[in-house]
């Protein structure tokens, strides 16, 4: 994600965290410094709101300053304006 954005091969870069990733995420320090690092980047780093309440995090992922939002809308909505989807 970071490279994509870094080495301009895509102009706009968003990251979704989905489901335990987010969990992952308040736990690892070092994906924090990763996240930091793309959003000083210009990348735009959201995460699921169903999914970070079930874990509880929805605050310490706000706090890393990720958006936690609805994602089920926005992520239609980008695929059907022809966003293209890397998932790993």
């Amino acid at each position: 994600t970071y490279n994509s954005r870094a080495q301009g091969w895509w102009e706009n870069v968003r990251l979704l965290i989905w489901g335990p990733s987010g969990k992952l995420l308040v736990e690892d320090q070092e994906l924090q410094d990763r996240i930091k690092e793309m959003l000083d980047a210009g990348i735009e780093v959201l995460a699921c709101v169903g999914c970070a309440k079930s874990y509880g995090i929805v605050d310490q992922l706000t706090a890393i300053g990720v958006d936690v939002i609805p994602a089920g809308q926005p992520l239609t909505d980008m695929l059907k304006s022809g966003w293209k989807v890397l998932t790993y």
